[in-house]
């Protein structure tokens, strides 16, 4: 029997075939500073209750994933010390190790899937690491074999995005734009990269995930939504502050699983603040757009 505890209401949901959106942790843990981490989370998950949804938020706490929190477990969370990062091939040390921490993109897809939930709501997924094409993000190959619909603004921005373009396409990942005809740059409305399909509607989306799964494909959906355009920053004006802090990465030594907080860091003081502002209004908009998806799937 896996290690995993739904909360009431999630457990409700899920037999009943009510619209459920699971949300991942690593933001809490790790992506954002306290109380920014709290807050945000909960203003995440009221953008899901909103549209008529249930938010499922996914972490682990003594080597249990827990899926839908409490508001005092989101507390324990956002001030847990030492927490640990959970990716899918963390997840059987964690549990082993009795561990409290919390999920990333392929982690919380994997979780969500062994629930029963199917709309899953994040900021960007990972990818191939600019400069480094053997370092690519275990979220790529889990969209690969995980079917579930992944809702985001694209790949992190200090990423390749041609090249994670062009693994999604490899893998069979079908990439969607949530009323738009290019690839959201997290950061920026605009990438110059086109989506495979562009889709206007949840219902249009719900439809295409239930005649993918329907038909036996086992890959997820990924649909791409634009950062609300008043917060967004100029692709231009990203590329500078991230091409600065990739130089200062190489200067240190920094690669691997330390890249991208380093260059999140870096990128967010070059912006003086703005590429943070831009990844919470994200957050929160994409947490809404899902529990629109998860509402019209749950109509089906």
């Amino acid at each position: 029997m896996k290690p995993i505890v739904l909360s009431e209401e999630v457990k409700h949901a899920v037999h009943s075939g009510l619209a459920v959106v699971a949300l991942e942790s690593t933001l809490i843990t790790h992506g954002l500073p306290q109380p920014t981490n709290f807050e945000t989370a909960e203003a995440m998950e009221q953008r899901v209750r909103e549209e008529g949804a249930i938010p499922a938020t996914i972490c682990m706490f003594s080597g249990t994933f827990h899926v839908g929190l409490s508001e005092q477990q989101l507390h324990d969370l956002a001030a847990a010390q030492s927490p640990v990062k959970i990716s899918r091939k963390d997840i059987a040390y964690a549990i082993a190790n009795r561990k409290d921490g919390g999920t990333t993109v392929s982690g919380t897809m994997e979780v969500a899937n062994a629930s029963g939930i199917k709309v899953f709501a994040t900021g960007g997924i990972g990818g191939v690491h600019r400069g480094h094409y053997a370092d690519t993000s275990a979220d790529l190959p889990t969209l690969a074999q995980v079917p579930m619909i992944v809702v985001c603004s694209g790949a992190k921005a200090i990423l390749d995005m041609p090249s994670t373009k062009e693994k999604l396409e490899t893998y069979g990942v079908p990439v969607l734009g949530y009323q738009t005809d290019e690839l959201p740059a997290f950061y920026s409305v605009h990438s110059g990269i086109s989506v495979d399909r562009r889709v206007d509607t949840p219902q249009e989306i719900a439809a295409i995930a239930r005649a993918q799964w329907d038909f036996g494909l086992r890959t997820a959906l990924l649909v791409t939504v634009p950062v609300p355009a008043q917060d967004q920053i100029p692709a231009d004006e990203v590329g500078q502050a991230i091409d600065q802090a990739l130089a200062e990465a190489e200067q240190q030594g920094i690669h691997g699983p330390a890249t991208t907080p380093f260059l999140l860091e870096k990128v967010a003081l070059i912006t003086k603040g703005r590429s943070m502002a831009a990844n919470l209004s994200l957050l929160k908009n994409n947490a809404r757009i899902a529990g629109k998806i998860a509402k019209a799937l749950s109509e089906i």
